[in-house]
């Protein structure tokens, strides 16, 4: 196995992360019965499903949350992340973003990034003790321009709207650069305005040495963002694909849109 300290470089089009026979119960019933699954680097890959298709439960295990029976999850076909710890596979290069924000609302906006810089896991913060000043607050700017919050850098988190927490988080996720970056329910309780700014956030975070993996329930915006789209029912995959062939498909017809 890849030392996590000892990682390669994203290769555009490679596997950032391939599950292979993953099987999940919870007592008798079984959430995942056998999944296989691949997202790669420099695509936005969406996974979509009714509730109870294994979405979030894919997610806990690739993060460490929720340990499989079965099965492997790989980060560059070499990390095994099932015997890590979560603290250990976040240094790993995956980030996470929940469904509700989590941001220090007491703090300004700059001051939540600066402060993502400080959660990075000890072997890194080594590395940014070496960065100058004016390094840190370059990234910092960076970052703001990049999720739209330039404006509002200097407010407290607190105070912004809904939709600005989410990019927020966002943010701060990417501060440490996540070589695998997912987002659950990116744009649940979104105003229109924010959604079409989220889309364009997340189209923008389409990167060679990034992928991102999309849990969401509205198929407009998953249509607008994924290069790839995967659809789980019961925890089974049953179609793979591009969104406009999805809302065609027989089977996803029945078991998704009710139709």
């Amino acid at each position: 196995m890849t030392a996590v300290t000892d990682q390669k470089n994203p290769t555009p089009g490679a596997q950032a992360i391939q599950i292979d026979g993953l099987r999940v119960s919870f007592g008798d019933f079984v959430a995942i019965p056998h999944l296989t699954f691949i997202a790669r680097y420099g695509e936005v890959h969406g996974v979509i499903g009714p509730n109870g298709a294994g979405k979030t439960t894919m997610m806990d295990v690739i993060t460490g949350k929720t340990k499989p029976k079965k099965g492997t999850v790989r980060l560059d076909g070499s990390i095994d992340l099932l015997g890590l710890d979560e603290p250990t596979i976040a240094l790993a290069g995956v980030g996470r973003k929940f469904q509700k924000p989590s941001v220090f609302e007491a703090l300004s906006v700059r001051e939540n990034l600066e402060i993502a810089l400080r959660l990075k896991p000890r072997s890194i913060l080594a590395e940014l003790r070496n960065w100058s000043d004016r390094r840190r607050v370059a990234r910092v700017g960076e970052v703001l321009n990049e999720i739209g919050l330039s404006a509002q850098a200097d407010l407290s988190a607190g105070v912004l709207a809904h939709g600005q927490k989410q990019w927020l988080e966002i943010g701060m996720l990417l501060m440490q650069r996540p070589k695998l970056l997912m987002l659950d329910e990116p744009v649940a309780g979104m105003t229109d305005e924010e959604t079409s700014h989220t889309a364009d956030l997340v189209r923008r975070l389409r990167s060679p040495e990034r992928a991102v993996l999309v849990i969401e329930h509205d198929m407009a915006f998953v249509e607008e963002i994924a290069d790839r789209v995967t659809v789980l029912h019961e925890g089974n995959p049953i179609f793979e694909g591009r969104m406009e062939d999805a809302r065609q498909d027989a089977q996803v017809r029945a078991v998704y849109l009710g139709r």
